[in-house]
């Protein structure tokens, strides 16, 4: 079990770290972190199944500032090695995921606005004395610190909390089981849900109905939906490209009628001058 804990806090390292040492990389998203996890855990099936069910889990999930709602990449990690390693139900994984989520946040929070907030005297220092290079160490020892901390977490979860949650699996009566696989299943569409509370008007309803109508009557699968999709796009995207010269061309015909009702006007004043 060591093994999994090291593989797994490597994994939330890379991932999670990764994602900013470069810019936004978006290889923090539980889509990324499911396949990785997968593939380091030696089960790219299954982390690629439970990737994509967080991905919808947590796509409406939204960090404002130093406030974050949930934080994906740790409840990937461990949704996903619990699913492999203890052949945890899936839908039953996910349902742990949230709750992990959430309190992955606030450790994350504790990191980023309590523990980090210890540098900020040296930073003013170096800034002040224009030490470039003392400031990009800095920057990238904290980076280390903040992400190498959060990995600590994961391990000591995987490496402590392997043996309990495998013996409290065992204790769960099946139809507490049954209902943490419900709620597992019902977590995407409230995912869904919140995404489309940001997203959602009048204009772009009646794709959301016609793509419910699809899956829901026609049975069409996901990748059919999206190809349609796509047509629908390229072919909005022609007919405002049509409108638009359309447009384009009847101003050009007023700016020449208008010119030409100029010279028509100055032609005629200049035959009433000589008359």
């Amino acid at each position: 079990m060591l093994k999994v804990a090291l593989l797994a806090a490597l994994t939330v390292f890379i991932c999670y770290g990764g994602n900013w040492l470069f810019g936004q990389t978006m290889i923090e998203r539980p889509l990324v972190v499911g396949m990785v996890t997968g593939f380091i855990m030696g089960d790219l099936h299954t982390g690629i199944i439970m990737g994509a069910s967080l991905e919808a889990i947590f796509m409406g999930a939204v960090d404002i500032g130093g406030a974050l709602s949930a934080e994906p990449v740790t409840a990937t990690v461990l949704a996903t090695t619990f699913s492999i390693i203890m052949n945890v139900n899936q839908k039953a994984a996910l349902a742990l995921a949230v709750p992990i989520g959430v309190f992955a946040a606030f450790i994350s929070m504790f990191l980023k606005n309590v523990v980090m907030n210890i540098f900020v005297p040296i930073i003013n220092k170096q800034a002040r004395e224009n030490n470039q290079k003392g400031l990009t160490f800095t920057h990238f020892f904290m980076w280390f610190l903040n992400y190498f901390i959060f990995s600590l977490v994961t391990f000591f979860g995987v490496l402590e909390g392997a043996q309990p949650v495998q013996a409290l699996i065992k204790e769960i009566p099946d139809n507490l089981m049954a209902g943490l696989s419900a709620t597992g299943g019902l977590l995407p569409a409230v995912g869904f849900a919140i995404l489309m509370r940001m997203l959602w008007s009048k204009e772009l309803s009646p794709y959301y109905f016609l793509g419910f109508v699809m899956v829901a009557y026609l049975n069409l699968p996901s990748i059919a939906v999206a190809v349609i999709g796509v047509i629908i796009v390229i072919l909005n995207a022609y007919r405002d490209r049509q409108l638009l010269q359309i447009e384009n061309n009847q101003k050009k015909v007023s700016v020449v009628n208008t010119e030409d009702s100029l010279a028509n006007s100055e032609d005629k004043e200049e035959e009433d001058f000589f008359e």
